[in-house]
């Protein structure tokens, strides 16, 4: 016999983008204690709404299976005195194990005899299974969580009611001192009270009492609704917006999909912010025509949390409430564009970027130094290296106007939008638009290089400032996203495949620093500052390079002595591909045995030709004199790699017939010489002794 299990959390309405991870996270937590608790079942479902999270579980087992288990007690000596009479301890074990010393037997384990007592474990109900849930539960952890009343409980929001049903049966499992039962709520405003008959009738009670708890089914009620109306007006369907969609589907618990109207003459305001204010202020949809470059329509599209019932009176005052939003917008966007770029330009002075780093001003000031150091390496015409400088000049002039103060999350577009309006060019523009891009660990990247180039520019000048002055991440503490900035340089570098060494970056910053004491520290946080980026570029190429468990390669590559990302992205796609073959396991082991000896050479001895032996150190010298010919540039990381492999033979050779640590120091110190010479071109491959060899 199986049964239906239900489990409804009720709480005080919980912020949308917490509400699907919550019960995502309440569904793995039932299955984990079902799991660790030997109960099988069927089917596990999770529902939610902005007031609930819920879980059924159905075709539940009755009861655990029963089982036999061994317990290992004392060994005989000391479970039996001299006399053959039972000791303390193992009568004392016996009772333990709530068993008696007729229970005992013998096993002999790794030679000597140990009691053992074999017992059958009767299965626990479903019922007493599920009562231990409610210890886990406050476990689950929130971005951010609230304490209530006068305990010491901490929840997403505060619990007001709670269901443990198992068929028609209450569990008793009280949570946060409120007591389990059968009885629901519905609907905010429209639903009543309900109590639950059986486990199995939750949706069905619950959509009675306008409250659709099945989250697909309750997405699927508004894209409908949505499409409908799109179809009926001739517009766009705006639900392309995926964010929007979820986050509305989260908000509500009976959708009913309106439009409303706002005055035609704020659509002269910039898209950008219309989209802003009714999207993200508002969490409505936006409107265009049903044609691809249509602009936006004096509409919106909104999901009501009800029914259809004065819907009027609800449609007049949500175009109220954004009628207001864009009027600010409109007025700060008209008082905007009464000033020219120099006029904000020159306020920047004043804004302060960091107490401890400067103004905004300076900032602009040093993103423009960096950025003539990386115009090389985007392979610009002059006419978009004078717009790259422009660009740099300007980049931040739209934190001080009123439109960015009050839409923030349009830092870039702004600048963007003003730029072109006032004349500069689109490259300028452009720029200026895709200066904070990715502005998340995956986010969108810039499209252009100059774009690129500005936001390689402006994030590093970040980490380098406030590395600085001392303000580094530590644990989940990143106030200013410097992961998401190094990140971000990762990524940029390897989408416009950028031959940049971190170090030579940070060397030519520091070298046009004009401040000593900036440049002192600048100078003394190089090294942590390039260790922070390659940190990012290990958890980029665990994600994107198809090495999450293959560390080994990811150190042995970062740990090398090279910071070129692109050649060390190559070289770690090499050293995954050869670690198929026969050949990597000896040729790693050489390449390991010459790095540990290299480390005793000493410094600046160059090999003399004079003392060399044996043909095999002759063989080996020549090759080395052969490769260290070809300049890094001159070949490819495969290429590097199969000079390795072609050394490998003439290296174990060498070892076979000598003795590197001979008793002649300056034949030593000269073989030593030429293992190092052999290290020197393999370090900045990688560092071979941090691979793992099977």
């Amino acid at each position: 016999m199986t049964h239906t299990f239900l489990l409804e959390i009720g709480l005080e309405e919980m912020p949308a983008k917490v509400v699907a991870p919550s019960a995502n996270q309440l569904k793995e937590l039932v299955k984990t204690h079902l799991k660790e608790n030997g109960l099988g079942y069927q089917g596990l479902d999770v529902y939610s709404t902005p007031r609930r999270l819920a879980v059924s579980v159905t075709e539940l087992e009755e009861k655990q299976a029963d089982r036999n288990e061994t317990v290992k007690g004392p060994a005989k000596r000391i479970a039996l005195d001299d006399a053959g009479n039972w000791s303390k301890a193992a009568i004392g074990f016996s009772k333990g194990q709530r068993a008696s010393v007729e229970d005992i037997v013998f096993k002999e384990v790794n030679g000597e005899e140990y009691v053992f007592i074999e017992k059958e474990i009767k299965g626990q109900s479903a019922e007493l299974v599920l009562k231990s849930l409610a210890d886990r539960l406050p476990s689950m952890t929130f971005p951010v969580s609230m304490k209530w009343g006068n305990t010491s409980y901490k929840f997403i929001r505060p619990v007001h009611w709670l269901v443990a049903l198992l068929d028609d049966k209450v569990v008793d499992m009280p949570l946060f001192d409120v007591v389990s039962g059968s009885e629901t709520r519905g609907h905010r405003f429209l639903g009543n009270a309900v109590t639950l008959k059986h486990a199995s009738e939750y949706q069905a009670a619950l959509k009675r009492e306008a409250v659709i708890v099945d989250r697909e089914e309750r997405q699927g009620e508004i894209l409908k609704q949505i499409k409908a109306l799109c179809q009926e007006n001739n517009w766009q369907d705006p639900t392309t917006n995926v964010s929007l969609v979820n986050e509305v589907t989260d908000l509500v618990e009976y959708p009913t999909v309106f439009h409303g109207s706002f005055e035609e003459s704020f659509l002269k305001v910039p898209e950008v912010v219309l989209e802003t204010a009714m999207a993200d202020h508002q969490r409505y949809f936006p409107v265009r025509e049903d044609d691809q470059d249509a602009a936006f329509l004096p509409y919106f599209i909104a999901v009501r949390n009800g029914n259809d019932q004065g819907l009027d009176h609800v449609r007049k005052g949500n175009e109220k409430v954004l009628s207001a939003r864009l009027a600010d917008a409109a007025f700060f966007y008209e008082e905007d564009n009464k000033h020219a770029i120099d006029y904000f330009v020159d306020k920047l002075k004043a804004v302060s970027f960091h107490e401890k780093i400067g103004s905004l001003y300076e900032k602009q000031e040093r993103i423009e130094c960096i950025a003539q150091f990386l115009i090389p390496y985007f392979d610009l015409k002059s006419e978009a290296e004078a717009d790259v400088k422009r660009a740099a000049q300007i980049c931040k002039f739209d934190l001080v106007t009123q439109t960015v103060t009050e839409f923030t999350s349009l830092q870039g577009q702004i600048a963007g939008i003003f730029a072109g309006e006032r004349g500069e060019t689109d490259t300028v523009s452009n720029a200026i638009a895709e200066q904070y891009l990715p502005d998340s660990m995956e986010g969108e990247l810039p499209r252009t290089k100059a774009g690129a180039l500005i936001s390689l520019a402006d994030k590093m000048d970040s980490l380098l400032s406030f590395f600085a002055i001392g303000l580094v991440p530590t644990g989940s503490n990143d106030p200013f996203a410097l992961r998401r900035q190094a990140m971000g340089i990762v990524r940029i570098i390897k989408a416009f495949d950028l031959p940049l060494s971190i170090t030579d970056w940070m060397d030519a910053i520091i070298l046009e620093t004009q401040n000593i004491e900036t440049k002192a520290l600048y100078e003394q946080n190089k090294d942590s500052v390039s260790r922070f980026i390659l940190d990012r570029l290990d958890l980029w190429l665990s994600k994107n390079a198809d090495l999450e468990k293959d560390y080994d390669i990811r150190a042995a590559v970062l740990w090398s002595s090279h910071d070129n990302l692109i050649v060390l992205i190559d070289q770690a796609r090499v050293l995954k591909e050869e670690k198929q073959t026969e050949k990597f396991k000896p040729v790693v082991e050489s390449l390991t045995r010459v790095a540990n000896l290299a480390e005793k050479a000493a410094n600046n001895v160059t090999v003399n030709t004079e003392l060399l032996e044996s043909d095999s150190e002759h063989d080996l010298n020549d090759a080395v004199n052969a490769i260290e010919m070809m300049t890094e540039k001159d070949i490819t990381a495969e290429q590097r790699w199969q000079q390795f492999v072609q050394l490998h033979p003439l290296i174990d050779a060498f070892f076979d017939e000598n003795m590197v640590m001979a008793k002649d120091e300056a034949v030593k110190t000269n073989r030593l010489a030429l293992l190092n010479r052999i290290n020197k071109l393999a370090r900045p491959f990688a560092k071979f002794n941090a691979l793992v060899i099977k």
